[in-house]
């Protein structure tokens, strides 16, 4: 299946190191350069906002979707204005499946525990059989090199097969992460 657009699950704050942000920005230029639509969760703060505004000043096209209940809190409204699609949910559960319909693939960014509650919703659908959907991280700076090593002992132990552990595209740059995508 061709992809069209990606998911990317990300932080609404901007981190403690600023090499998130630009990897946010860059990860945003990429999309756009590869002619792929932007989806995410709308906010306009933080490391969402700036994948959506490298996709935007590279002339790509975004689409937000958010709950009516975050808007206020991660986003403005001004910035909102200027996505091409903005979706509002009344919950968080509608939002992700309007993500998850949106989406041909998915790609996870440094972010806190609902962008990790978001990877592992997508991949567990995936090994579900739910969707054959391409995923992938995009590990600045080492960000989830933890989070892999546990993975690989879920392996080891024996409460991950090697197959599900591959499916998952890891790379540090956004180029690489897109064509291993």
């Amino acid at each position: 299946m061709p992809i069209r657009s990606i998911c990317v699950y990300c932080g609404s704050q901007p981190g403690r190191d600023a090499a998130y942000v630009a990897a946010g920005r860059a990860l945003g230029r990429s999309i756009a350069t590869h002619g792929l639509r932007l989806v995410y969760g709308g906010g306009t703060k933080g490391i969402m906002g700036a994948v959506a505004s490298g996709v935007l000043s590279n002339g790509g096209q975004v689409t937000g979707i958010i709950p009516d209940f975050l808007v206020d809190m991660e986003a403005t409204r001004h910035s909102l204005g200027q996505l091409n699609e903005l979706i509002i949910t009344k919950d968080m559960h509608e939002r992700k499946h309007a993500m998850f319909e949106r989406a041909d693939a998915f790609v996870a960014l440094p972010g806190g525990i609902g962008t990790l509650e978001e990877l592992y919703e997508v991949w567990t659908w995936r090994q579900l059989g739910y969707h054959a959907k391409p995923i992938g991280l995009l590990d600045v700076d080492g960000y989830y090199e933890g989070l892999w090593s546990f993975m690989e002992r879920t392996v080891e132990q024996g409460f991950l097969a090697p197959e599900q552990l591959a499916v998952i595209h890891r790379a540090s740059e956004p180029e690489r992460l897109l064509d291993a995508l």
